[in-house]
């Protein structure tokens, strides 16, 4: 795959806006939607986000809703693989299986089709931000519940001081800025 955006994550960083007190006070937000329009900063970012899984054999992308969509198609293009989406519940329509995880005041719940993964199709999980990491990890049960193995799992930002990462042990963890 050739490298055909600027390699440098300090690159990206610079085309990413912070938006404090969103969606509320005291939160400082990464909003992607200025680094997505700008085309070298968009390419660079789906290059950085493919390049660590070129070759691997990945069989599918699977995108975390709604930005894990926008970055996920496209890095399922570079690595030749198909994509499938993980939504929030009751936008799927077909049979889905769901997955529920903790947030901080209550939970949330993923869908993904019964029928999204094949058993020992090589999975990529793909998503924007890495948080705190719930969102993540119930993406990881709807893989392995249908079979998928695992091979990683890929973020455009992570933010560290968040310890998401900690809610994937043993789970190969690919992200590209770190905030």
């Amino acid at each position: 795959m050739a490298q055909r955006g600027t390699p440098d994550p300090e690159f990206l960083k610079t085309r990413i806006r912070h938006v404090p007190d969103f969606p509320k006070p005291g939160i400082l937000f990464y909003d992607i939607t200025t680094l997505l329009r700008d085309p070298a900063g968009f390419t660079s970012a789906i290059d950085q986000l493919a390049q660590p899984f070129a070759g691997a054999g990945i069989d599918l992308v699977v995108g975390i809703e709604s930005r894990g969509f926008i970055l996920g198609g496209p890095v399922a293009d570079r690595l030749g693989a198909g994509f499938c989406p993980i939504r929030k519940p009751g936008k799927l329509p077909a049979k889905s299986i769901r997955e529920s995880f903790a947030l901080e005041y209550g939970t949330d719940a993923i869908e993904i089709h019964e029928d999204a993964i094949s058993a020992g199709q090589r999975v990529l999980i793909l998503d924007d931000v890495l948080a705190t990491g719930g969102t993540a990890r119930a993406a990881v049960s709807l893989v392995r519940q249908l079979g998928g193995q695992l091979h990683a799992l890929a973020f455009l930002i992570e933010l560290d001081f968040l310890k998401g990462r900690d809610k994937l042990p043993g789970e190969r963890v690919v992200s590209v800025l770190h905030y």
